[in-house]
């Protein structure tokens, strides 16, 4: 059974076996696409599955040709660019697609009815490699599915992303969004800055469980991507139907960008070091001529190594304590005619959105650009809640669903003790699978702003792959299902995903098991902060408040139309 689950499907008769004299052709168009197919079956299954001629073989629907247990991939522009038609006959197995993507992800559902040994990385198993006849239409319900994968509270290596885009792609997830920056690392190497991974890349300890406990290990942790790096990434990604999504977080969420530059910061008579603790840094970005240059020249270095159309500024929980008691910053204020901090920083993420737009980028942000005002284009991604994505939707923006309560992976997933640091409001693979990202309050006729959805996985508690993989699965499987299927295909979920388990062990997944974790998942000596629900629900609706209940400008003023922001009390962060 396949996962995400497909819009239609139509168990045939009889099955196709793949064997010494399978081979595999594709269209021009799909030539990358037969090549990873290619080396995925050859070196799991030891089929050599050699090119076979355009004439060889039989009709065997949408364009595709196949005969003799071959394998046959081609593009038919009438299907959707993202969706492909399946059929699996004992005389040979046809994908097409609407667009090499759509053939990829055809690809995949042949992998997952095929043995799970399949998704191995050398051959464990004589076969057979049995294929069931069948034949599915799918394509997905959105556009943009993505998990935010937080590689600056630690750091993940290449070869770890690079195993994460292919669990990703596995899932026919097509956005990754790196969180690159923050208080406690800046892993994105800046030619013009140096000393932002010079210094910027490393701190002298972590935290060990919740910020609460007041609790260090003492070890020195870093790290960064070279711009070569980065390339690799998402030259890989790319070929895997994978858009990366960078995030520089600003204009809070910069200490490490300030202990590498003091100048950046609103006291840099007062030099801090790259932070150690988690949550919130009241240290912020001055709102400084110079350093608006700063960030315009990282970001054009970002543009050169990412082609996305959208670029993150985070633009989340940005405490404005620092502007209210800098001297600067209110003459700025002032100067601008603004009212209030919240409209400063509506001014600052104007001139990085301007910037963007220039440059024919789309400004990427948490929901927090909402608060002064934001111009378009911009998309926001609504973390705290789906009044969020209601209030973006209104104000004329596209939406990525995010909200915490239903797609952060690193909130506990059980209130059973044992759970390794359990922070968060409990989030189990069935509250993910229930995940709905088109909130019912959205009117209509501005439903089609919901462009998609994406899952967060913050790491400030996972500081090895080994931990991101017991967080992330098997509940990243079940957001996959979420934004891939039609509404109300959860029927079944279950045997579904007890059968892709086994798909997981394949690949080397080191998932959250069933019945708890074991163990070696166990951190007694760590202490999470386990939230409940109506406690978080209480605090999000006093953080949003400024967004949601907004007030007129003042007669004569230009500023925006929203009240000060209230204080930040600790709450669990969107980065």
């Amino acid at each position: 059974m396949p996962l995400p689950r497909p819009l239609t499907t139509r168990p045939g008769s009889g099955a196709v076996v793949l064997g010494p004299a399978t081979t595999l052709r594709a269209d021009a168009d799909c030539a990358g696409v037969a090549r990873l197919l290619r080396e995925t079956l050859s070196r799991s299954t030891g089929l050599p599955l050699p090119d076979s001629s355009p004439g060889d073989g039989a009709r065997n629907g949408g364009g595709a040709v196949a005969g003799g247990g071959d394998i046959a991939l081609a593009v038919d522009p009438a299907l959707p660019a993202e969706g492909y038609h399946l059929r699996v006959r004992p005389d040979g197995v046809a994908i097409t697609g609407g667009a090499p993507a759509g053939v990829f992800y055809g690809t995949q559902t042949l992998l997952q009815l095929l043995p799970p040994a399949v998704h191995r990385r050398a051959r464990v198993a004589a076969g057979p490699w049995t294929v069931p006849a069948v034949e599915i239409s799918d394509a997905p319900r959105f556009g943009w599915r993505g998990c935010m994968l937080d590689v600056a509270r630690h750091f993940m290596p290449v070869a770890g992303v690079l195993r994460f885009v292919d669990l990703l792609a596995a899932h026919k997830l097509n956005v990754l969004h790196l969180h690159l920056t923050d208080d406690q690392g800046w892993r994105v190497q800046i030619r013009r800055y140096p000393r932002l991974t010079e210094v910027g890349a490393w701190r002298h300890e972590s935290m060990v469980g919740s910020r609460q406990h007041e609790r260090f290990d003492g070890r020195p942790h870093g790290g960064y991507y070279s711009q070569d790096d980065l390339r690799e990434i998402v030259g890989y990604a790319a070929e895997r139907f994978v858009t990366v999504v960078p995030e520089i977080d600003l204009p809070g969420h910069t200490q490490a960008a300030i202990a590498a530059y003091p100048e950046l910061g609103n006291d840099p008579g007062e030099p801090v070091a790259v932070s150690t603790r988690w949550g919130i840094s009241r240290r912020v970005l001055n709102v400084s001529d110079g350093t608006l240059d700063f960030v315009r020249n990282v970001l054009d270095e970002v543009l050169e190594l990412f082609p996305s159309r959208h670029v993150g500024i985070g633009g989340d929980e940005c405490d404005k304590s620092e502007w209210r008691a800098s001297p600067a910053a209110q003459r700025r204020r002032r100067e601008l005619g603004l009212r209030d901090e919240d409209e400063l920083q509506s001014w600052f993420v104007r001139q990085l959105q301007r910037h963007l737009a220039a440059r024919g980028r789309t400004l990427f942000g948490w929901d927090e650009v909402l608060e002064g005002g934001l111009p378009d284009p911009a998309t926001v991604a609504a973390w705290r809640g789906p009044a969020l994505a209601v209030a973006a939707a209104r104000a004329g923006h596209d939406v990525v669903s995010c909200w915490d309560t239903s797609a952060y992976l690193d909130y506990r997933q059980s209130d059973r003790p044992d759970e390794p640091i359990p922070v968060g409001t409990v989030l189990t693979v069935a509250d993910v699978r229930a995940f709905e990202p088109v909130p019912a309050e959205l009117p209509a006729e501005l439903r089609h702003r919901i462009v998609g959805a994406q899952c967060n996985l913050w790491t400030e508690h996972a500081d090895s792959p080994r931990t991101v993989d017991y967080l992330a699965f098997p509940r990243l499987s079940a957001f996959a299902e979420a934004v891939w299927s039609a509404p109300g295909s959860a029927e079944g979920f279950d045997d579904r995903l007890r059968e892709h388990l086994a798909r997981l062990d394949a690949f080397g997944v080191e998932y959250r098991p069933p019945a708890g974790p074991l163990p070696w998942h166990r951190r007694p000596d760590a202490a999470g902060w386990p939230r409940q629900r109506a406690d978080r629900d209480a605090e999000l609706i006093r953080l949003t408040g400024n967004v949601l209940r907004p007030r007129r400008a003042e007669p004569g003023s230009d500023a925006g139309t929203t009240p000060p922001g209230p204080g930040r009390p600790a709450a669990p962060s969107s980065s």
